[in-house]
């Protein structure tokens, strides 16, 4: 596909350096490993590596166009050079002119939050897809069109990725689109010149905080607020103590969700839950609550945990402004189910094992916290941390489990290139300051077997941190591994 330089710069504020701007473009690209003749090179200047060093690469590799952002010392070339003041932004939004703006071609929802993204995500897939119509996810499972799963390596993928999925899901025939938007993302231009029909924001508590993320939370909560200018209708949980500085700056209508009946100020939300239960039945975990407002009746959610009521009441809320069935909303999420959040893995032998992504302080004590409402007999947590991250979200998880589960057991998560041993020790920090028994196992297969071959009638055993991922990520390397199989191969131990 080729389109004129000309084109891609409608939504762009731009100098001309040199060439002419009816160059033919025939792709983009921010990588200049991936450069081909004819093709437009964004040469960004990221955290780690500076695009505008490859420059002399690009041109010997045949691209027809190059971006900058700052002034360069050009070799001696024709080539036509567009200078920009935001590289990522410009690439977002030149990517979106060169698929033809496809997120215009969809209903679009964007969601927001620390916790709960993925979920709700699916859950507003799963009650679009529940009304007859096609839904595309984007998020932190991955790339989701007509059921299959591509992996992404970011919650928000880059913006030309991000524009080439969104061209997928036209091209396969999606009506919606609902993607969870990070912080990350939004900060990084990612998202940049984008437009959504409804913004959610699910909850704020602090986390991505660290050299490499967000200088601190306010930033992280001003990123997360900026979603409220790019969208029509904001769709707001009012539980959640952060809301009103979220939509302090916001240009969109708001509607609420929660399940305080009546709010500070005196107003219901839009949509609420009262009559809360949890719902126990052949080892699978569930909720049950009366939803009241938009729709009126009982709602089951197929999956365990208050926070799972905010999520569905979250969906609930969105559906009802897609012009949903109130019958299809009620029984939409009966039989939900998310990969890596709070998953059931049936064993047939008296106890459970659940896995869930929790990989922080309040994620962890929050799903430990949800556990204890279905009285276990035990709970036994495996988790770890992963390298390369703030050391206080290993003190804050190791207190969460210590405080909150019987047993743990500390093993490896995603070290990257940090000595397990350390992370260990950094969680041991948090452990000391609570009763709670814990015993290390670096290896995490080990630390399933062993929680497994030693589980007890009515115990629940819960794999934190790792979730739907698919690999562990030691000095570096990718290995394969999935939760699902550990816990696996562990069942099979006892019938050897």
């Amino acid at each position: 596909m080729s389109v004129k330089l000309s084109m891609l710069l409608q939504e762009v504020e731009y100098e001309l350096v040199q060439g002419n701007l009816h160059e033919e473009v025939t792709d983009l690209a921010y990588d200049s490993r991936k450069i081909k003749e004819g093709m437009l090179f964004v040469a960004i200047d990221g955290t780690v590596v500076d695009g505008h060093k490859f420059i002399p690469d690009v041109i010997q590799k045949g691209a027809s166009v190059i971006v900058i952002e700052k002034d360069v010392e050009l070799p001696d070339s024709k080539i036509t050079v567009v200078k920009v003041k935001n590289a990522r932004e410009a690439l977002s939004k030149m990517s979106a002119a060169y698929f033809d703006y496809p997120v215009e071609k969809m209903i679009s929802i964007g969601i927001t939050g620390t916790k709960g993204k993925s979920t709700t995500t699916y859950m507003i897939r799963d009650i679009i897809e529940k009304a007859g119509r096609t839904c595309g996810i984007v998020g932190t499972i991955g790339v989701v069109i007509n059921g299959k799963v591509t992996p992404t390596e970011h919650t928000t993928p880059e913006s030309y990725d991000l524009q080439k999925i969104f061209s997928e899901m036209v091209e396969a025939g999606c009506d919606y689109m609902v993607m969870e938007v990070s912080s990350q993302g939004i900060k990084m231009d990612r998202v940049a010149g984008m437009h959504f029909n409804y913004g959610v924001f699910t909850n704020l508590s602090p986390d991505h905080i660290g050299p490499n993320e967000h200088k601190d939370f306010e930033e992280y909560r001003f990123c997360k607020s900026r979603l409220f200018q790019m969208c029509d209708v904001g769709v707001i949980n009012t539980d959640d103590e952060n809301w009103r500085e979220i939509v302090k700056d916001a240009v969109c209508e708001i509607e609420t969700y929660g399940t305080q009946d009546i709010q500070p100020e005196g107003k219901k939300p839009n949509l609420y839950a009262t009559e809360i239960e949890h719902i126990s039945q052949k080892d699978v975990l569930s909720m049950k609550f009366h939803a009241n407002g938009m729709i009126d009746g009982e709602v089951t959610v197929g999956l365990p945990g208050m926070f799972n009521v905010y999520n569905a009441m979250c969906a609930a809320t969105v559906g009802v402004l897609l012009g949903i069935e109130e019958n299809i909303l009620l029984h939409a999420l009966e039989h939900v189910e998310v990969r890596g959040r709070v998953e059931n893995i049936p064993t047939g032998r008296g106890f459970s094992v659940l896995i869930d992504f929790a990989h922080n302080g309040v994620s962890t004590q929050s799903v430990l916290k949800t556990l204890r409402g279905y009285e276990p007999g035990r709970i036994v947590a495996i988790f770890g941390c992963g390298g390369n991250r703030s050391k206080l979200r290993r003190y804050e998880m190791g207190e969460a489990v210590g405080n909150l589960a019987e047993f743990a057991i500390v093993t490896s998560d995603n070290p990257r290139t940090e000595d397990v041993m350390d992370i260990v020790e950094d969680i041991k920090v948090g452990l000391a300051k609570t009763k709670g028994e814990y015993i290390v196992i670096p290896d995490r297969q080990e630390a399933v077997n062993y929680a497994v071959e030693n589980a007890r009638q009515g115990d629940m055993i819960v794999l934190l941190g790792k979730g739907h991922e698919e690999y562990q990520e030691i000095q570096g390397v990718k290995h394969h591994y999935s939760e699902r199989e550990a816990v696996a191969n562990a069942l099979a131990r006892l019938d050897q």
